[in-house]
């Protein structure tokens, strides 16, 4: 049974925040949120993700059933969209994360706290703004498959 009770809703906005530009947010909180990103990097066979792709977004779950690796899942996603909702933007080298930000105030997200993880729906009416989400959805996907090997890489920006 999954637990609810920690659903939290989240609607981006835009804004140009520190970093923008820069290869790192540079922030007070990029060093957390780098070590846990590093975390799960390292425990990503613990790691399971599902992603549906849907007409106007898509649905992601990532779990584990390692629980202090769903636990670090949580807070990484909760830090990430926080980082959105805030135009408090990473990975800026990287092109695809470019434009997510860019963007940020089109997207709609939704996280649900599981009993072993996340599930999270992005959505957005904008065409564009839908193909990066399922782009990143793809991105994050190929973290989990390829760990350190896809980090150096930057990742095409879908066309309009």
């Amino acid at each position: 049974m999954e637990a609810a009770a920690n659903q939290t809703n989240l609607t981006t906005k835009q804004g140009i925040g520190p970093g923008m530009g820069l290869g790192h947010a540079g922030d007070s909180q990029h060093a957390k949120d780098h070590q846990d990103f590093f975390y799960l990097i390292e425990h990503r066979d613990d790691i399971r993700r599902t992603v549906k792709i849907l007409a106007n977004g898509v649905e992601t779950r990532t779990e584990s059933d390692v629980e202090d690796v769903a636990r670090m899942i949580q807070t990484h996603v909760e830090a990430m969209y926080d980082r959105m909702e805030h135009a408090n933007p990473i990975r800026m080298r990287d092109p695809l994360f470019r434009e997510v930000f860019a963007h940020a105030k089109k997207i709609k997200l939704e996280i649900e706290h599981t009993d072993h993880g996340v599930r999270v729906t992005e959505t957005a009416d904008d065409a564009y703004a839908i193909k990066l989400v399922q782009e990143h959805a793809k991105v994050v996907s190929l973290w989990i498959k390829n760990g350190y090997a896809e980090l150096p890489k930057n990742h095409a920006v879908p066309t309009h």
